[in-house]
């Protein structure tokens, strides 16, 4: 009997890659599900993230509790609460009244939590469930491998999803697929169950390993607890990095939760070598890409979002490594699950909930890699300056030196760059601070320092300085830096991006700037309001900004704002920005997500609608569905103009828009503005103009000249069940 329970080791594998296949294809698939509810902030997935994180520690808190009784009693109970949550499916949105402005933190995991949370609640806790089954054979072998399984499926799932489930399939039918991937799950459960119905030992007493000396290692609980919050919160603000300039998509989602992941697989894998060499080089590649990471900051591009991703994976293999070698014997294995997940759950917390309420900057970051540089395992590095310098106080001297080494190095590295990018100056002072650095893991507190200066010196500073400033805060859509130029411009920032600037000479204040000049897609459109439409034209905004397209207002006109975030709004209340209040003081401002708010407004309530909704340079993806267009058109009049602003780095849009206009039966032109850096303040842009009516088309200012045709459509219009940006991204500028 006892060889014939040890032979089913594949039957739980399987069962455990299943469950946690599952476990992460729903993630991205309910967050994609909400984002025409919830719009592109990138704390939106971070929301969903930390209802996830609080699920699972409740799973793994009922897997602890159901593990004390007989394994036929967990069989029963735990069948009959997966037949229980199946009555939820298919998975779907329910229909849940609109956050209030500002109450978005709280909102969207009360969506999450009553979408996915009883499926979510009792699927997480089969992983550790199956472990505790598995060893109540004594053959049946160490367990804790399995979790590396466990963790295989999440990441097979993760990645399921943005390239296989979200390009073929429509949500509707990605979520009648996972509920038959639901019901195969709960077939093996049953199946690993009656695989241990002759088991005569209860779950919890005599293991393979409770002989050994493994089992005098002691609870670890805080330990524990540090080493999983770490790089769960480190994950999260990689996401927010990540999907700040881009898009608020699944694609850059998976990203950091994926190798997140697979660093569980390497460090609990049998095979010790990749998770050795993993934390080896993890002293050098904390010190080295931490401090890029940070300088890069203000950079919206793949090399900085690679320091990240690098960061990250590496701190997590570290990190889990550490937490693989103080493991428990198997007979408390869920306690340590536990407390895992309770760590896994305060480093959401700490990221998606209280650092966006306490900090006006990602100041969560650079924290989380002090933290990591307080917890990793160190190894040889300890060992290397003993060896070279083997009396104490020649020791304690090599290490104040390399401490000032690392100082002085890493303040020459960035003058060097500021002045002379990558020269062999620069790369000589980089070489230094990095192998300074690294040699200061020789101890734990000089390490840390190496860690802490390198990172105030590398951008730290210049962004406590910000944030002394009082000119930035900070909301759930994003960061926001109000900063005056030496050249007599005050700008907005949102993230990395510049979303508007406003002359401080009076005598030109007034005067539209960056990309709403008056040869701009959007300048042209308003400068033909009053001959397109008459005095009294209607004019709908989607997105404030600083308010520039208001200095456009002749007499007559009737001008509604729509803006998804109080914060931004307050810029203009508070006198930071003046065109609003000066140019359209009567206009009204409605609050909310303009799609939503849209929905509320009469028919043919606009001439003109712009669309212009940014989260720095990532453009909310639940705008440019089809049925957002038909939100659109239902709000213009029939002869009315969709202005749609698609200026990006990284996503060329225009395929998709005119996808859209071939959908709808609207003529559409695409104005593309260009400029040098030189002609600061007007800054390029690209702008869609869009009408079921050719003739508001051939009326607008600078036709045909300045206008051109849409290019070759997509193949298909994005729409909220179905949408994919891989066709669509422009590699060269991401670099």
């Amino acid at each position: 009997m006892r060889e014939a329970l040890a032979g089913r080791r594949w039957l739980f594998v399987v069962t455990i890659l299943t469950g946690s296949f599952l476990l992460f294809l729903v993630q991205p698939m309910v967050a994609r599900m909400a984002l025409p509810r919830l719009g592109g902030a990138p704390n939106v997935w971070n929301s969903a993230m930390l209802v996830y994180q609080a699920l699972l520690l409740g799973g793994y808190a009922y897997a602890h509790a159901l593990s004390r009784l007989p394994i036929a009693r967990q069989a029963i109970i735990h069948l009959a609460l997966l037949l229980l949550a199946a009555i939820t499916l298919p998975i779907t949105l329910p229909n849940i009244a609109a956050p209030a402005p500002g109450r978005e933190a709280l909102w969207v995991p009360w969506l999450f939590l009553l979408t996915i949370g009883p499926l979510f609640f009792v699927v997480s806790a089969q992983a550790p469930l199956m472990q505790r089954w598995f060893v109540a054979s004594p053959a049946a072998g160490d367990p804790y491998p399995l979790y590396a399984a466990s963790n295989l499926g999440s990441f097979a799932g993760l990645l399921a999803y943005p390239l296989l489930a979200e390009p073929l399939l429509s949500l509707g039918v990605q979520s009648r697929v996972w509920a038959i991937g639901y019901a195969v799950l709960i077939v093996l459960v049953a199946a690993a169950a009656l695989s241990r119905r002759g088991a005569t030992a209860a779950v919890g007493q005599t293991t393979a390993r409770e002989d050994s000396a493994e089992d005098d290692v002691p609870d670890r609980p805080f330990l524990w607890i540090a080493l999983a919050a770490v790089p769960s919160g480190l994950m999260l603000s990689t996401t927010t990095y990540l999907t700040t300039d881009i898009f608020a998509m699944p694609l850059l989602w998976v990203i950091p939760l994926g190798l997140y992941l697979l660093s569980f697989s390497v460090a609990f894998a049998s095979w010790r070598g990749p998770a050795n060499m993993i934390v080896a080089i993890a002293p050098f590649v904390l010190v080295t890409a931490g401090g890029f990471a940070l300088f890069m900051s203000s950079l919206a591009n793949l090399w900085a979002a690679a320091a990240s991703i690098l960061l990250l994976f590496v701190v997590s293999v570290a990190l889990h490594t550490r937490l693989y070698e103080t493991r428990p014997a198997p007979a408390r294995l869920t306690r340590f699950y536990l407390y895992m997940s309770a760590g896994g759950a305060l480093g959401g917390l700490f990221t998606a909930l209280i650092a966006p309420l306490v900090f006006d900057w990602t100041w969560e970051h650079p924290l989380l890699i002090i933290a990591a540089a307080m917890l990793v395992p160190l190894g040889g590095w300890s060992h290397l300056l003993h060896r070279s310098f083997p009396s104490s106080d020649a020791f304690r001297i090599a290490i104040l030196a390399l401490l000032a080494v690392v100082l002085v190095a890493a303040f020459r590295f960035r003058g060097e760059v500021i002045t002379d990018p990558w020269t062999l100056a620069s790369l000589f002072f980089a070489v230094l601070t990095v192998g300074a650095g690294t040699l200061l893991a020789a101890k734990r507190w000089s390490y840390v320092l190496a860690c802490v200066a390198v990172l105030a010196l590398l951008g730290g500073i210049t962004q406590l300085s910000e944030s002394f400033s009082g000119k930035r805060s900070r909301s759930y859509f994003g960061i926001y830096t109000v900063k005056d130029t030496e050249g007599g411009f005050r700008l907005l920032v949102h993230g990395t991006t510049n979303h508007g600037a406003q002359r401080q000479d009076p005598k030109r204040a007034f005067e539209p700037t960056t990309y709403y000049s008056q040869t701009s897609g959007a300048g042209l459109a308003m400068l033909s309001a009053e001959r397109l439409f008459g005095p009294d034209a209607r004019i709908g905004v989607v997105g404030l900004g600083v308010g520039t397209l208001a200095c456009y207002r002749r007499p007559g006109q009737t001008w509604t704002y729509f803006e998804i975030d109080p914060e931004v709004l307050a810029f203009s209340e508070n006198g930071s920005f003046t065109y609003l209040d000066h140019c359209t003081p009567d206009a009204e401002v409605i609050l909310g997500d303009a799609r939503l708010k849209l929905q509320g407004v009469p028919k043919n309530s606009f001439d003109i609608l712009v669309v212009d909704a940014f989260s720095s340079d990532a453009i909310p993806l639940h705008l440019m569905t089809n049925e957002a267009q038909k939100i659109y058109l239902d709000a213009l009049a029939p002869d009315g103009l969709l202005l749609m602003h698609i200026t990006n780095r990284f996503v060329k849009l225009e395929p998709v828009l005119a996808a859209l206009a071939r959908e709808n039966n609207l003529t559409g032109m695409k104005r593309i503005d260009n400029h040098r850096p030189g002609n600061w303040p007007i800054a390029s842009s690209w702008w869609v103009a869009l009408s079921r009516d050719p003739a508001t088309i051939a009326g607008l200012e600078g036709m045909p000249d300045k206008w051109r045709p849409l290019g070759p459509p997509a193949p298909e219009p994005w729409t909220d069940d179905y949408a994919s940006i891989l066709p669509y991204l422009d590699w060269k500028r991401a670099f």
